[in-house]
């Protein structure tokens, strides 16, 4: 089983109002659904590193990597693959590569709207549970 490094990229670390959602643009069969920005470790990678790399491919962007995101076993299972997600932030706004149709920050409502990939459903109810409504902010 492979491991996949993602990143939930969020407007700040204390209190996230928004999260960035990437809509796949192929394969087919995946096409306009949504994840989170992310990829493959490659073997002998670690898979921080990894994360950084592909978050810098796919956004042009550097991110910053702070706690792990868990899940029911440590990483989340999605498909025949093991995806670890770290909340992170980024140095700027991000550019939507040819890996993704449409970038887009999401408040706690719309991030739990939106079509994610089957096996990042409870990975994005999560993120949307942590999130608060920028009106609850003091």
């Amino acid at each position: 089983m492979s491991l996949v490094a993602a990143a939930a990229i969020v407007d700040s670390l204390d209190k996230p109002t928004r999260l960035l959602a990437a809509q796949r643009s192929y394969p087919k069969d995946l096409a306009g659904k949504w994840e989170l920005p992310g990829g493959k470790v490659e073997d002998g990678e670690d898979p921080e590193s990894a994360c950084r790399r592909e978050i810098r491919e796919e956004l042009g962007v550097t991110a910053t990597l702070d706690r792990l995101v868990l899940g029911p076993d440590g990483d989340w299972p999605i498909g025949r693959h093991t995806m670890r997600v770290w909340l992170a932030t980024i140095d700027s706004e991000p550019q939507c590569g040819p890996d993704h149709e449409e970038l887009r920050w999401c408040s706690a409502r719309e991030t739990a709207g939106l079509d994610w990939l089957p096996g990042d459903i409870p990975l994005a109810a999560k993120l949307a549970s942590w999130m608060v409504e920028e009106s609850n902010i003091a």
